[in-house]
C-alpha cells in the first residue's frame, strides 16, 4: 500500500513523502515561501522504478498546492516536463 505526506520542516522546507509498506520510496524536495512552492528534486528508490511512483508524487504535489492556493515553481526537471506535456491539467498551478 502507498501513501505519500507533505512534510515542511523549518525555514519552509521539506519534502513530498512516499511510502510503499512502511518503506519510504520516493521524495520530492520542496519549499514554500508566500504563495510559491519550489519544487527542485524527484527522487524514486530504484527498487521501485517503473511503477508510476514519480506521478503519485507529483499527484501530491499538485493537490497539496492546490488545497493551500500555491502556485508551483517546477525548477525539479521531471515536474517541469511533466507540465510541459499537459499545461491544461496543471494551468491552475503552474507558475510560468
Amino acid at each position: 500500500m502507498e501513501t505519500t505526506n507533505v512534510v515542511l520542516t523549518g525555514r519552509h522546507r521539506g519534502e513530498v513523502e512516499l511510502f510503499s509498506d512502511e518503506r519510504k520510496a520516493g521524495k520530492m524536495d520542496i519549499s514554500v515561501s508566500g504563495d510559491k512552492l519550489t519544487v527542485y528534486h524527484t527522487e524514486v528508490d530504484t527498487a521501485y522504478e517503473g511503477r508510476g511512483f514519480a506521478k503519485l508524487l507529483l499527484n501530491k504535489l499538485v493537490s497539496y498546492a492546490r488545497e493551500n492556493r500555491l502556485m508551483i515553481v517546477p525548477l525539479c526537471p521531471y515536474v517541469h516536463t511533466q507540465f510541459k506535456r499537459h499545461p491544461q491539467e496543471y494551468a491552475d498551478v503552474w507558475a510560468k
